[in-house]
């Protein structure tokens, strides 16, 4: 990657709405050779994929709730399971294996319709493995960077 691809990136980032004109323009190359630079940072897997910010509207008014997730063993068939059953919680909105006290963070959101109640019982403390959830609720969100 040199200093353009660099570049293409951080523009992207940003606004991923750029057009391939736009981009060239900031970068000093022409639209083609922009899009070509694009589609190759695509194909290695530099850039995955694009998608759109919703507002929180958007995304029902949720709340954000953080979850410490402490396992009953670090096996790997107890870390395969947890892992599993996380990855198909629509309510997770990101997981971290974790180093320290916890075995995981959760970020999880809940629409205002919704309780973290009945997610805490019915789904987190329901997940294979799991021997202790710790929660953190947040009251504001400060800087919200993706």
């Amino acid at each position: 990657m040199d200093k353009r691809d660099r570049k293409i990136i951080e523009t992207l980032a940003s606004d991923s709405n750029v057009t391939s004109e736009q981009l060239g323009g900031i970068i000093g190359l022409s639209p083609s050779a922009t899009h070509r630079r694009i589609r190759l940072l695509e194909e290695t897997g530099v850039i995955l994929g694009y998608r759109a910010r919703l507002s929180a509207a958007a995304k029902g008014n949720p709340r954000i709730v953080y979850v410490s997730v402490t396992l009953i063993d670090q096996s790997q068939p107890t870390l395969i399971a947890f892992e599993t059953a996380i990855s198909n919680c629509a309510e997770v909105r990101e997981a971290h294996l974790m180093s320290g006290e916890s075995d995981y963070l959760l970020k999880v959101e809940i629409p205002e319709t919704d309780s973290y109640e009945r997610v805490h019982r019915d789904i987190l403390a329901a997940m294979p493995g799991v021997q202790r959830l710790v929660t953190q609720f947040s009251i504001r969100t400060i800087r919200d960077h993706d």
